[in-house]
């Protein structure tokens, strides 16, 4: 009796070792080491933001600031071991930009095409700008500085001096970390195009030109387009579509890409490790959003109009990542934020002198803090931080759930197998 019961012990322990193996082994990457954290790529994001505000504060459209930045960008760029494509394009008084764009090649997808199935490459853009401008009721002369014949009397730093760290020095950094991030990636099955627009304070002019140049056959083959923006100081992080997903026979083809957004979000330990969360807007004011006669629920969308609105236009599906807050009954009373510190400009930061880096880290700055209780300092105060690693963790994983329009070539070769299967198994 007693040796039955000892084997019946012995194989249950057999059982549960070699069950919770692949748990072991998916868990850690290796010996003791501790679980992967996600979107753990350090200060690397937060870095750059603050060096393109700080080195580049007046970055206009078609400046020489705009310009030294767009530099800035291709050595970031080449620093990550790509080659950019730089697309260059002028506004009507002669002024210069550029697009900078990264073309990652994937494995394509098995699309299904009469019957047969043909590996077809299709694209997801991940995008944004990286010019800043103050709203011309904000733009006054600058005054010429007095020199002091005192050695010692203090200069008096003013409250705010714009430099566009929210917007869009945070999204610049985010597409960044995405690009890095990229590193950890093999056999991605989409095409990506990383692209800067230039210009986009001109009316998203950068944005405009992209799309102009593109080939019909590259156009056709764009399954999405995410758009960051202005992560920093608005209350929260928002994922919206576009205004073309009001239409209500394209209403879920347009916005399945936003869902798989937040599923990436949710599916991760991303509130757990950073405290972060994204929203979506579910406010439910009925405005007319998109111009037509009618008044729509807003809903998913955005108040905001940026460098997605000409892939919108053109029926490719986008996601339109920014920080802002929705809370409010009406649309003009919508503010990038409630915090008391922040109501110089009635709680809106873009493009305001508000959007200042010393202004802007002074409230939003904390200390790192032990976030599981376990007596070690494990994650990041700094808000910029968390917000452009999270991003950049999201809109990387997102991609891997893959286009609507096909299966990547491990599925397609799973898919295979099982029509073999079930063939073999009709047959037999």
């Amino acid at each position: 009796m007693r040796k039955d019961l000892l084997k019946r012990i012995a194989s249950a322990a057999i059982c549960f070792a070699v069950m919770a193996e692949p748990l072991l082994v998916t868990s850690c990457k290796g010996g003791d080491k501790e679980p992967v954290k996600p979107a753990d790529y350090g200060s690397y994001g937060a870095d750059v933001a603050r060096e393109i505000a700080g080195s580049f504060p007046k970055r206009s459209a078609y400046s020489d600031g705009e310009a030294k930045t767009g530099e800035y960008i291709k050595e970031k760029i080449k620093e990550l071991g790509y080659e950019p494509e730089v697309q260059t394009f002028f506004n009507e008084e002669g002024g210069k930009s550029a697009n900078y764009i990264v073309k990652i090649a994937g494995t394509g997808f098995y699309c299904s095409n009469g019957g047969t199935y043909e590996l077809t490459h299709r694209i997801a853009v991940v995008g944004t700008h990286y010019d800043a401008a103050l709203l011309p009721e904000y733009v006054t002369e600058e005054p010429e500085e007095q020199p002091s014949d005192d050695p010692e009397a203090e200069t008096t730093m003013p409250k705010y001096i714009f430099d566009g760290i929210s917007d869009n020095a945070s999204g610049t950094a985010c597409i960044l970390t995405a690009l890095k991030a990229m590193q950890d990636y093999q056999n991605m099955a989409f095409d990506i195009w990383f692209v800067f627009f230039g210009a986009n304070t001109d009316d998203c002019a950068g944005a405009r030109y992209f799309c102009q140049q593109l080939k019909r056959e590259e156009a056709e083959v764009i399954d999405v387009m995410y758009d960051v923006e202005s992560l920093y100081a608005g209350d929260k992080v928002y994922a919206s579509s576009g205004y073309n997903s009001f239409l209500a026979n394209r209403r879920y083809e347009m916005r399945r890409k936003l869902y798989q957004t937040y599923d990436t979000c949710f599916s991760n330990t991303l509130y757990t490790n950073y405290g972060f969360d994204l929203y979506l807007n579910e406010s439910g004011i009925k405005d007319d959003m998109n111009d037509d006669g009618y008044k729509d629920i807003f809903n998913e969308v955005s108040k905001n109009v940026s460098d997605y609105k000409f892939f919108d236009e053109r029926l490719i599906p986008v996601v339109y990542i920014e920080s802002d807050d929705f809370n409010f009954n009406s649309l003009d009373k919508m503010k990038d934020t409630k915090n008391l510190s922040f109501q110089d400009f009635n709680g809106n930061i873009r493009r305001t002198p508000a959007d200042c880096t010393y202004f802007l880290d002074s409230v939003l700055v904390e200390e790192d803090y032990d976030r599981n209780g376990d007596g070690e300092i494990d994650c990041s105060g700094d808000r910029l931080q968390i917000r452009i690693n999270c991003i950049a963790f999201i809109v990387v994983e997102a991609l891997l759930k893959g286009s609507d329009k096909g299966m990547t070539p491990a599925d397609y070769e799973a898919y295979k197998t099982e029509q073999t299967r079930q063939t073999f198994e009709t047959t037999t």
